[in-house]
This record gives C-alpha cells, sequence and structure tokens, in this order.
C-alpha cells in the first residue's frame, strides 16, 4: 500500500506541476477535480490518506489558477487604451472585473463542493471506524 501511496504523490505532483507550467504557457487552464474521492463507508486507511492528498493538490490547482485570473485581469487592465474616454476606460474594466469575478466564483464554488463531499467522506470513515 505504501507503494501505491508513493506512486499517487508522485502522480499528483507531476500533474499539479503540469497545470502550473500550462497556465503560464497559454493563459489559465482550470483545474480538474479529483476523478476519484474514496467511498468513506469502505475505502481504508491508505485510501482515504491518498483521497486526503489529492484534495491538497487540488486546492492548490485551485490557488494557483485564481492567482494566474487575478495575475491575467491585471494584465488586461494594463493594456485599455490610456486616449479612451474614461467612460469607455471604465466600461472595458467593469467588464473585465466582471469576468474574474466570475471565473473565480466558479472555481472556489466547485472546490468547495468537491471538498463538501469529501469531508462527508471523512465522516463517514471515521464514523465507521469508531472505537
Amino acid at each position: 500500500m505504501k507503494f501505491r501511496s508513493t506512486v499517487l504523490a508522485t502522480f499528483l505532483a507531476t500533474a499539479a506541476l503540469a497545470v502550473a507550467a500550462q497556465a503560464s504557457a497559454a493563459g489559465c487552464s482550470y483545474p480538474k477535480a479529483p476523478d476519484k474521492i474514496p467511498d468513506g463507508t469502505t475505502a481504508s486507511k491508505e485510501e482515504m490518506i491518498a483521497g486526503m492528498k489529492a484534495m491538497r493538490a487540488y486546492n492548490d490547482l485551485i490557488k494557483q489558477y485564481t492567482d494566474c485570473l487575478k495575475s491575467e485581469h491585471d494584465e488586461q487592465i494594463g493594456k485599455i487604451d490610456p486616449s479612451l474616454a474614461q467612460d469607455k476606460k471604465d466600461a472595458q474594466k467593469a467588464e473585465l472585473d466582471k469576468v474574474l469575478a466570475q471565473k473565480n466564483d466558479a472555481a472556489v464554488d466547485e472546490a468547495q463542493a468537491v471538498t463538501g463531499h469529501f469531508n462527508d467522506q471523512i465522516h463517514a470513515y471515521n464514523d465507521k471506524h469508531k472505537s
């Protein structure tokens, strides 16, 4: 079981680096939630620990994504034509702010939902293994 956990941790670290490199190379890439969240009623301790590590990696990717969105947003704001009338500059900035908020909120909402589901599985695991 230790080998499987080590392989999973290595895979997740590699995936995180790949996503981070891709995000910096071509805009911000939306992180994918873990494919499988262990079922707390049937999972082993090792599977729950691997699930926890996958969730930590996913949450790190969400943080990188939202940071990337903010950087991309700030860069786009800096490209607004300064010769435009103030109302047009304000309208462009408002649109960029709106897009940032929508993308950020969608990522955070999904991360909270996935994390909530995993937390439910932790509770199920703990309930099953009470002494």
